[in-house]
């Protein structure tokens, strides 16, 4: 969730801040080129946690500030770096976040992108630990092979405003329906920028998936996405279909309490807990399928893991899907059908389920897990096969009208 744009502006971002980061560092986005690191690394601006103020970190250079600072310009040209997005796809939209940089920020930016073949793209030398340092010749020189001034103009050159100190986002929503895997952002001519987040949708090549292996179809780095969410308040859903393991209970989808638990908890003749509600995150498949194969992965989660969850799936069209939106996902109960029935879980913990769809061999293009009472889930895998059954046309734009209660934690 994005922090407050500007004084006078809503507090909640635009719609596409509640996708997916794809240069994020922690699904695998990496810096490949900057023209200077003198101040700050380039490897800041693709950090998954908020920017900070390090005025009280110093340096032989000068202060020290959490983004990627360039030394200031006294020859021509301007300066660019080149981000290798983590998850490649679509592009919904960009926020060029200038926090804490007043009087260092880069008073003009343009991004561009590129969509490369992966066996295709030359060696770049590995930038390692950057202080106080420009490119080389040799890094030049092999940057050049990418012809990246040719890139696709995705924003073009506009100017930054700056906003609250410790809160300011600019925010260029994206019109394109083109796969991308490279972006360079361009700043004119020297300065700075904390974080640059690039938010859209993973897309993959279904037709090279090995049609004998179960494949995750729901994971956000292959196009799923969260559509809708009872509470959010330590972490978002999207969260759980995440890449890689968790790495804490902040890379998971988290609670807050629910306030009409029982006085006192009891359990039933399974040892599931007597409680009245639950919470619950409905996700859209990266392509409609069946499912076999159900993780819950509850690692890092040792004192508010839940007591139990199930899952169920459904076939929607897109329109059906908007609808839902609208309505705060009040599916008719018949159209759901059970994939896990109610389920105790662990503490910190892995969990391997199959899913009912072996017998019944249901196409789903949704999924609805829900938790109870409340608590934290780090990841949520649904592995199975993709059906030729497509029900979803492409979207120009997402539709993330759901409503929302967050409230994150610092350090997320």
């Amino acid at each position: 969730m994005a922090d407050s744009p500007r004084e006078g502006k809503l507090a909640r971002g635009p719609d596409f801040t509640q996708l997916a980061d794809m240069a994020c560092e922690s699904v695998g986005g990496k810096i490949l080129f900057a023209t200077d690191d003198f101040f700050a690394p380039a490897e800041n601006l693709i950090k998954t946690d908020r920017p900070g103020f390090g005025a009280h970190e110093h340096a032989e250079s000068g202060t020290r500030l959490d983004g990627w600072q360039t030394r200031r310009r006294r020859t021509p040209g301007h300066d660019w770096c080149i981000i290798k997005l983590g998850i490649q796809g679509i592009i919904r939209g960009f926020d060029v976040d200038i926090s804490y940089l007043m009087g260092d920020y880069a008073p003009r930016i343009s991004i561009q992108a590129a969509n490369l073949e992966e066996d295709k793209q030359p060696e770049i030398p590995q930038r390692g630990v950057r202080t106080e340092a420009a490119a080389t010749p040799e890094e030049f020189e092999a940057v050049a092979k990418l012809k990246s001034d040719d890139w696709n103009h995705l924003v073009p050159m506009t100017e930054l405003q700056p906003g609250k100190p410790a809160s300011s986002h600019n925010y260029f929503p994206v019109d394109s329906q083109q796969r991308w895997s490279h972006v360079r952002l361009n700043i004119f001519p020297d300065g700075g920028i904390a974080r640059l987040r690039v938010y859209g949708t993973g897309q993959k090549d279904w037709a090279a998936t090995d049609p004998k292996e179960p494949f995750d179809l729901v994971a956000i780095a292959h196009g799923g996405a969260c559509v809708g969410f009872s509470n959010a308040h330590f972490g978002h859903p999207n969260n759980m279909i995440g890449v890689g393991k968790p790495r804490s209970m902040a890379d998971g989808w988290e609670t807050a309490r629910r306030l009409d638990r029982p006085p006192v908890l009891e359990n039933d003749e399974n040892g599931i807990l007597l409680v009245p509600g639950c919470e619950w995150a409905v996700f859209r498949l990266a392509h409609p399928g069946v499912i076999t194969q159900i993780e819950i992965d509850t690692t890092h989660f040792k004192g508010n893991s839940p007591d139990s969850c199930k899952l169920d799936g459904c076939i929607l069209t897109t329109q059906e899907e908007e609808d839902m939106i609208k309505q705060k996902w009040k599916l008719p109960g018949h159209k759901w059908k059970p994939l896990l029935p109610v389920t105790k879980l662990s503490a910190n913990n892995g969990h391997l389920f199959d899913s009912l769809t072996l017998e019944l061999q249901d196409v789903i293009t949704h999924a609805r897990l829900t938790i109870s009472p409340d608590g934290g889930v780090g990841r949520l895998r649904l592995k199975g096969f993709p059906s030729s059954i497509c029900l979803l046309r492409p979207r120009e734009k997402p539709m993330m009208r759901f409503s929302v209660k967050a409230g994150f934690r610092a350090n997320l």
